[in-house]
């Protein structure tokens, strides 16, 4: 799995209309819920310097919902939590798994039967880049 990696930055200044609720039940005037403009970068960001977005490409973590072309809001402050997803740089490349320490090895879990975990070997670059705290995703 390839992520693409972009600063929030590249986003600013994307405010757009804000519907506060949207009803479940009985309709109600759209008027009466609307309110001032969302950023949502001031949503899903809390470090602006250490958080970035990634787009997904494949589908090795699609059992844990996340889905080729997704969106992900990454923060690197954050310390790795079991079974957080991770964005992982290995030998140069990003990947988003799961990551499982055994006594001996660390691997790279993916969430798709399909496909294979990855051992980190001894002499590897590696390192947990950042850890997932949102998913955009596309409704249909």
């Amino acid at each position: 799995m390839n992520l693409q990696i972009y600063s929030p930055e590249e986003f600013s200044d994307s405010g757009i209309h804000f519907v506060g609720k949207i009803v479940a039940g009985f309709p109600s005037p759209a008027a009466d819920y609307l309110e001032n403009i969302l950023d949502l970068n001031k949503v899903v960001v809390k470090n602006k310097a250490s958080t970035f977005y990634g787009r997904v490409k494949g589908l090795s973590m699609k059992d844990a919902g996340v889905d080729d072309g997704d969106i992900l809001v990454i923060d690197k402050s954050l310390a790795y939590r079991n079974n957080a997803l991770a964005v992982c740089f290995l030998d140069g490349d990003f990947t988003l798994k799961r990551v499982k320490k055994t006594k001996d090895r660390l691997y790279l879990m993916p969430a798709n039967k399909d496909f294979e975990p990855i051992a980190v070997n001894g002499g590897a670059e590696f390192s947990i880049w950042g850890i997932v705290t949102y998913i955009v995703k596309k409704a249909f």
